[in-house]
């Protein structure tokens, strides 16, 4: 699918404030409520949109300390990749796993309430998950830009 301005547009606003109703949506674009309406029902279609979700402050549910720990598998078989990335899917302080190439095999950002919170994961879940070679933790000071808005 081809995007077009007004698409791109509607992307960029859904994207700021998903909450917004079509009819606030069709004063932005310059266009009917019923043609907001069925471009949305379009993006959805075509799995542009692929979800809507709500964003929480981490800090304020005890979820302030964030974590980037860099992962190596102690070997790269189909096998040992397939059953790592079976089990940190399942660990919910994980909020995402990235397999990467460099130095490390995976990086992973974690979210807990604190330094003691983090030890008691990393020692009694990440390092109990099988063909974990090394794990190397960095600790975020502070959050210079985090978006979740895609420039289309």
């Amino acid at each position: 699918m081809t995007l077009d301005a007004t698409d791109k547009k509607l992307l960029y606003l859904l994207q700021t404030d998903c909450k917004k109703t079509t009819k606030e949506l069709s004063l932005k674009l310059n266009l009917s409520v019923t043609a907001v309406y069925e471009r949305i029902k379009k993006l959805e279609r075509e799995g542009i949109i692929d979800k809507y979700v709500v964003l929480l402050n981490h800090s304020k549910i005890e979820k302030g300390f964030v974590v980037f720990c860099h992962l190596k598998l102690v070997q790269h078989t189909k096998e040992f990749i397939d059953t790592f990335e079976k089990q940190v899917v399942q660990l919910k302080e994980v909020l995402e796993c990235h397999h990467v190439s460099g130095d490390y095999d995976y990086i992973l950002k974690i979210v807990v309430k604190d330094m003691e919170a983090y030890r008691t994961f990393l020692v009694t879940k990440l390092t109990t998950l099988e063909h974990i070679g090394s794990t190397h933790s960095t600790f975020m000071i502070s959050e210079v830009k985090n978006t979740t808005v895609v420039e289309v």
